[in-house]
């Protein structure tokens, strides 16, 4: 339930300001409840699907203009959760 809000809530993107939309999916829902489940799964197939249903919402407009290697600062622990 908490993966198709984060994908409700990234769908307002470009009806409601960028900022607005990344602050309330990324930092608030992901980093704090959904990221938590996900750092709570084991390592495995169920963990590799849920990763990349998070990743799936995610606009790829909001990842035009970073430089190779970098992402949002908002996808730091997420994205530190992948590398590993």
């Amino acid at each position: 339930s908490l993966l198709q809000l984060l994908s409700n809530v990234v769908l307002w993107d470009g009806i409601v300001q960028e900022d607005k939309v990344r602050d309330l999916g990324l930092s608030k829902l992901l980093n704090r409840y959904l990221l938590l489940n996900i750092l709570n799964t084991p390592l495995g197939p169920d963990n590799i699907e849920k990763c990349n249903k998070v990743v799936a919402c995610l606009p790829e407009r909001w990842f035009q203009d970073l430089k190779g290697g970098s992402t949002l600062p908002e996808l730091l622990n997420f994205s530190q959760h992948l590398l590993q």
